[in-house]
């Protein structure tokens, strides 16, 4: 039987990491950002976005580290639930990336015909969604290969999403500053309830920008020396990402006063136009367009290994289990994912589709993968992990207090994420209870 190839190497695995966490989200939540605070605060949304991914960026470690295999999410929960509930935890996680991940991906095919309007500013609503299907086409068929090609294609595209980032932060350095400060007129505007509120509604956007630093963990079955490569990648993904966002987002308020920042959709555009002018703000445009589809390229090839790492542990349909014939990938998974997301761009707005995609995460993922290290490390001790996070158990308490905070911030999307999680619940004792049927009815004799 067909099984995947370690090719990837840590230069390769960062690159996807950061080109997936990246794409059209900073660019296009930068001014709902502002606009949620309505204040110079708003950039400590972008500073617990960090804290999140630093503090979860642990427990991917310390997981895609003990378990480098393809699926990432899948095996843990496998693996840290036991035989029975692990069964139904990694299910559940399968079930909810069935849909996350189209979310996803139409998410960022959304963005970027958004972006497309500052090119094209007579784009109508249905040419939009043209080009939203149009873009889906071309990352599947350039996925539609080899994983040696795709790991050198990934490094190109993350030169020009850390080229893009960085002329957007010179041009802020260089160009003469607005006076701003993050900080609050006095401490006590930290233990306002207000405070709390909106930086809870304004994380879901940053938290969202994050997302991405564990893609890592989804190819562990095709990353080199997985043990060491995997946390390695991950840090110093949600580091150089968390620096790139800090900076760019004080660049732009340092020219454009974030009073008027938060009346801009197109914000870098504006941005470039204002500091280089406007054939500059096309080319940024062009970038930043180029910077979306990297990343949209990063959570595909990321996400077709989910629903193919489950099938083959007979905890999916088997057709996503196959492997193309000759390029040795998941092309059912793949195609499913495309196909699902191009349907979903048709029918949801951005910031529905934002909500939406960390409401169906945090319970069946972060937070259960938090709860997952703690079992882990009673049952199996700690000696064999090659990676150990640091201040254990800190990073799992906090880490699942904040994404329960964040989570109920999600509003009534909170309630349906959990809808889904709890349909997928029937559907697998539904499921299991046809298997044993199944079974019972194919070693019974005939009369």
């Amino acid at each position: 039987m067909q099984t995947l190839k370690r090719r990837l190497t840590l230069v390769q695995a960062t690159a996807i990491n950061m080109i997936d966490m990246v794409g059209i989200g900073p660019f296009i939540v930068l001014p709902l950002v502002i606009r949620d605070f309505n204040s110079s605060l708003f950039l400590w949304a972008w500073i617990l976005g960090a804290v999140i991914a630093l503090f979860d960026g642990m427990i991917w470690s310390e997981l895609g580290a003990a378990y480098p295999l393809a699926g990432g999410s899948y095996n843990f929960l496998r693996v840290a639930f036991g035989e029975k509930w692990g069964r139904l935890a990694s299910f559940l996680f399968v079930w909810q990336t069935s849909i996350q991940a189209p979310l996803v991906l139409a998410s960022g095919a959304i963005g970027f015909s958004t972006y497309v309007k500052y090119l094209v500013p007579l784009l109508g609503y249905w040419q939009q969604k043209c080009v939203s299907v149009l873009i889906i086409l071309v990352i599947a068929f350039l996925l539609y290969r080899k994983i040696e090609s795709i790991g050198k294609l990934a490094v190109f595209l993350w030169v020009a999403v850390l080229g893009t980032i960085g002329w957007i932060i010179v041009g802020g350095i260089l160009y003469h500053p607005v006076s701003y400060s993050f900080l609050p007129p006095t401490v006590d505007t930290f233990f306002t309830s207000a405070f709390w509120v909106v930086l809870g509604q304004a994380s879901v956007k940053t938290i969202y920008s994050y997302l991405g630093y564990y893609n890592v963990c989804h190819l562990g079955g095709e990353i080199l020396k997985p043990e060491k490569n995997i946390p390695k990648s991950i840090f110093i993904s949600i580091i150089g990402i968390a620096v790139l966002y800090l900076a760019m987002n004080l660049a732009v308020v340092h020219v454009i006063p974030w009073q008027e920042a938060q009346k801009h959709d197109f914000i870098v555009s504006v941005f470039m136009e204002e500091t280089f002018g406007s054939t500059a703000a096309t080319i940024a445009t062009v970038l930043v367009l180029c910077v979306a589809f990297s990343s949209l390229f990063a959570v595909l090839l990321g996400y077709s290994r989910v629903p193919y790492a489950a099938a083959l542990d007979g905890n999916f349909f088997k057709i996503f289990g196959r492997l193309h014939p000759t390029k040795a990938f998941p092309y059912v998974s793949l195609l499913f994912i495309s196909g699902l997301a191009i349907i979903l761009s048709f029918s949801l707005s951005l910031k529905q589709v934002i909500a939406a995609i960390l409401a169906m995460r945090i319970l069946v993922q972060f937070v259960a993968q938090a709860i997952g290290v703690v079992l882990l490390r009673k049952r199996n001790g700690t000696k064999a992990l090659p990676f150990k996070m640091w201040l254990y158990p800190l990073p799992v308490i906090l880490s699942i207090a904040i994404w329960l905070f964040v989570f109920y911030a999600t509003g009534w999307m909170a309630v349906w994420g959990t809808s889904v999680a709890a349909l997928g619940v029937v559907v697998y004792f539904i499921r299991e209870g046809l298997n044993k049927k199944s079974k019972i009815q194919s070693h019974t004799p005939d009369p």
